[in-house]
């Protein structure tokens, strides 16, 4: 009676298989995406069910903090506090004084020495906090937090508090499971790990209480309406499983690197400060140049063949510096005198080294049409 002959007749719905279709291309789109979420799940060793696809890092963030504590407010609580890391991802501090202006009770975490201060945070907790939103690792510094340590204060207390970390910039080096970082709250963003850009995931439980930030078709729990994008999922968790293979001999030759770098820049380069924590992603090395122009030595890098920045690319047109690194030293000068450079295992240790000769090139360069 019918054809077997298929034909794609649902372009309205997406050019290709959309995983909300019932027919045999939606389905497989389905799989495709399902089997990436599952293996999400198993390499943060929580359910399927608690990983949620958003289109990155940025949207998981807002997700995590502004859906959660909406949900609270819109259940019938009144008074909230929330603490977040000032030297977190703008979408972390972002969100948060948003909250503020929402009547939301809102502090920076206290940080000292390249920690969060638990002597510290635990006068600061009340009653009514509800939620801490942090990063595992300082895309700017590659400082390495201690976030067990702030869960274990933190669920402690007689009334529920959660622990939201953005662990966007760990799993090239660290541990990415949920246990690891003892978050109730997780974010992961695809373009951290690959090429892959425009997906995310925030991992929470299903008894943990968000609102969607729009309305839509209701995909994703409910929580993130609009069309998933099965290709970019799978290419996703396949990026996250080679990471996990990769990640201790990673880390061992980024270590064995860095120090490499740092031992050139020192030796070089007068007058420079390495920001680094007592526990350090190795693959991420920020230091500060006093009385330089680093745009002008980004430029001048640039020129060279050398990619780098000066701090976090969402936070390129401000002009205070580096609020990370300032938050984390209360130094002007070296907020406002960051280079970053950060790599991964496709980038040789020879061109790292090259990086590090030429920039002290540059600095003297800069130095002596420059003299202070």
């Amino acid at each position: 009676m019918f054809s077997k002959r298929r034909a794609y007749l649902d372009y309205a719905a997406g050019v290709s298989g959309n995983p909300s279709s019932p027919h045999e291309e939606g389905r497989s789109a389905r799989k495709v995406l399902e089997d990436a979420r599952t293996s999400i799940a198993r390499l943060t060793e929580v359910q399927s069910d608690d990983v949620i696809f958003t289109s990155g890092a940025t949207e998981s963030n807002a997700l995590a903090i502004l859906g959660h504590v909406r949900a609270l407010r819109a259940a019938g609580r009144k008074d909230i506090h929330i603490l977040y890391l000032p030297s977190a991802h703008a979408s972390i501090v972002e969100n948060a004084k948003l909250l503020a202006t929402e009547g939301v009770h809102v502090e920076a975490l206290p940080v000292s020495e390249y920690r969060v201060d638990t002597k510290m945070l635990s006068k600061m907790l009340r009653n009514d906090t509800a939620l801490v939103s942090m990063d595992a690792v300082c895309g700017e510094t590659g400082v390495i937090w201690n976030t067990r340590e702030v869960a274990q204060l933190i669920h402690a207390q007689s009334v529920p508090v959660l622990l939201h970390v953005d662990a966007s910039q760990a799993p090239l080096t660290e541990k990415i499971t949920r246990a690891h970082f003892d978050a109730d709250l997780l974010t992961f963003d695809s373009s951290k790990v690959s090429e892959t850009r425009g997906i995310g995931v925030l991992i929470a439980h299903r008894t943990i209480s968000i609102l969607p930030l729009y309305a839509g078709g209701g995909q994703e729990r409910g929580l993130r309406s609009g069309s998933e994008a099965p290709a970019l999922a799978k290419n996703f968790a396949k990026a996250l499983r080679e990471a996990a293979l990769n990640r201790e001999k990673f880390r061992a030759s980024a270590e064995k690197t860095r120090a490499a770098i740092i031992k050139i820049i020192l030796a070089k380069i007068p007058n420079v400060y390495i920001q680094e924590g007592r526990a350090q992603a190795p693959n991420i090395l920020n230091f500060s140049l006093p009385g330089r122009d680093t745009d002008y030595l980004v430029a001048l890098l640039d020129e060279a063949g050398f990619a780098i920045s000066t701090k976090s690319a969402c936070e390129t047109d401000s002009e205070d510096g580096s609020r990370a690194v300032l938050a984390l030293t209360g130094d002007s000068e070296r907020a406002k005198s960051t280079l970053r450079i950060s790599w991964n295992s496709s980038v040789r240790e020879r061109t790292l080294v090259l990086f590090a000769e030429e920039l002290s090139r540059a600095v003297a360069f800069v130095d002596n049409n420059n003299p202070r």
